[in-house]
């Protein structure tokens, strides 16, 4: 391991805003499940959650524009989301967090109806097939969110990959829950006007659009999905 990266790794291991539970810890259920706003942030504001958040641009920007929200970022490469703890530890954003472990475990961090929104930005589209399960809005991650995504509750999708953007809105469609926006290319279909989904710009991103991608975008709810879930298990007997 690059002597940065041990830097980074002491460095956020000093940081208050980051938290980095044990594997058996994140497996069982954190002692914050359920209380982050109140035993992490020492407040009663919602949550806003970025998944797989890389260096954190989202969580940061999100976190300074909102300020009466908590907003955290989950990602399993401290070295990546040191970036953003550093940010928030310098600019002493107080409503700012991240949280390093797998998104697998993600539903035994929260509690039910402790999160407000999320987002998933950039993420790994797993194109093969066996790796399906992986992708971040496949069913299975979809109705571990549902377990502590607030009712009326929106995720965000933005990415770069087409396959995902449509894999994810089939899904959605599928399942019959609700598509709030859907955008194949938000350079050249929404006004730039339109905020956060043009003035954050991450790592990846930069990469992409210098290469000529296009942007896509999914909001969707996930209201439903339990029962949509048990006849789609019973229709795959």
């Amino acid at each position: 391991m690059g002597k940065d990266k041990l830097r980074k790794f002491r460095e956020i291991e000093q940081m208050s805003c980051v938290v980095e539970p044990s594997s058996e810890e994140a497996r069982k259920g954190l002692p914050l499940k359920g209380n982050w706003a109140k035993d992490q942030f020492s407040n009663d504001q919602g949550l806003v959650l970025e998944l797989g958040c890389g260096k954190g641009e989202y969580t940061v920007e999100l976190a300074r524009r909102t300020p009466d929200r908590n907003h955290i970022g989950v990602d399993i490469k401290g070295a990546r989301l040191w970036r953003g703890a550093k940010t928030a530890t310098e600019e002493g954003l107080k409503n700012v967090a991240f949280l390093r472990t797998r998104i697998d475990w993600i539903d035994q961090c929260f509690g039910p109806n402790e999160v407000d929104e999320i987002w998933i930005t950039f993420p790994d589209p797993q194109i093969k097939y066996k790796r399906a399960k992986h992708r971040l809005t496949h069913p299975e991650f979809l109705i571990r969110y549902r377990k502590f995504l607030k009712p009326g509750g929106t995720v965000n999708l933005k990415c770069d990959s087409e396959y995902l953007h449509g894999y994810t809105h089939g899904i959605v469609q599928m399942l019959g829950l609700e598509v709030e926006e859907a955008y194949h290319n938000i350079h050249e279909q929404i006004s730039p006007n339109e905020g956060i989904l043009f003035d954050v710009v991450t790592h990846y991103e930069s990469m992409w659009l210098a290469q000529g991608k296009a942007t896509t975008y999914l909001r969707f709810k996930l209201d439903g999905i339990e029962d949509a879930m048990a006849h789609w298990a019973n229709f795959k007997k």
